[in-house]
């Protein structure tokens, strides 16, 4: 068995704080093998710059995917090639730069395929069709890789629920971000892949899906453009889910969701 831990979306300077103190206390003590944490809003709430992401890498966090927002930060262009730990999404132009898509090795030579897709509903990026990219991701992937862990950045429930259920019984679990609020649907699918619509986030707790809450009242009761800003002091919130996994068979064999509170007193 194989346990993974994998983090929600990190917004901003708290989100940092929590994914730290989180993984300071629980990757050891839990036996965690490998972590996933999706790491798009890490600087400023948007985007994930290289200091970032090197600093992502020091509390332990092995594999970071991302999203709509990965190339806010022009270090993604400029540093894609040393992020090498870091995925953009599989579905996005094939000359953007980065990997939608990797194997790690876990420990004892077990491996793990981690990928990256991007939703297209209510989304505004241009990007392929999530269904046909993870056909061909799937049709590529090397025989000894029995688990398949997909983060799936979308907006909809339902096109995560379908997607998840189109790969059943072919990859080891769907999981979705980009909502910023963890669901209470984790399941195993009828062929055995694990699903859950959203991990939810890790940032500051009073807040609106991690920012500020007065600029976001303002954008949403006006419909007009504003600076929006992620909060740096406060109460924090971690979310994630932990999955036991069988390697022989890349199946989830039991799951814990993670919706805690912390104090910023680092």
């Amino acid at each position: 068995m194989v346990r993974i831990l994998f983090l929600g979306d990190i917004v901003g300077p708290l989100g940092r704080t929590g994914v730290k103190k989180y993984l300071a206390l629980h990757k050891e003590a839990d036996y965690i093998d490998f972590v996933i944490a999706n790491g798009e809003n890490t600087t400023h709430g948007h985007g994930l710059s290289y200091d970032h992401y090197q600093e992502l890498l020091s509390y332990g966090i092995d594999a970071i995917t991302s999203g709509n927002h990965f190339f806010n930060t022009p270090d993604c262009f400029k540093h894609s090639k040393e992020m090498t730990s870091a995925l953009r999404p599989y579905n996005l132009d094939k000359n953007c730069p980065g990997l939608g898509t990797k194997v790690f090795t876990i420990r004892d030579g077990i491996k793990i395929r981690v990928t990256n897709l991007l939703g297209r509903v209510y989304l505004t990026m241009t990007q392929g069709n999530p269904f046909y990219s993870l056909d061909e991701i799937i049709s590529k992937n090397d025989e000894d890789v029995k688990i398949h862990f997909i983060d799936f950045h979308a907006e909809a429930t339902g096109e995560k629920r379908c997607l998840a259920e189109y790969a059943d019984g072919r990859v080891t679990a769907v999981i979705g971000t980009h909502t910023h609020v963890q669901t209470n649907d984790a399941k195993c699918l009828s062929k055995g892949t694990f699903f859950l619509s959203d991990v939810g986030m890790n940032g500051a707790y009073d807040s609106s899906l991690g920012d500020e809450k007065a600029p976001s009242i303002y954008r949403t009761m006006t419909g007009m453009p504003t600076m929006m800003a992620v909060p740096r002091k406060g109460r924090i919130l971690v979310n994630g889910v932990r999955l036991d996994i069988d390697e022989q068979t890349g199946r989830v064999l039991n799951s814990l969701l993670i919706n805690e509170t912390m104090e910023d007193d680092l």
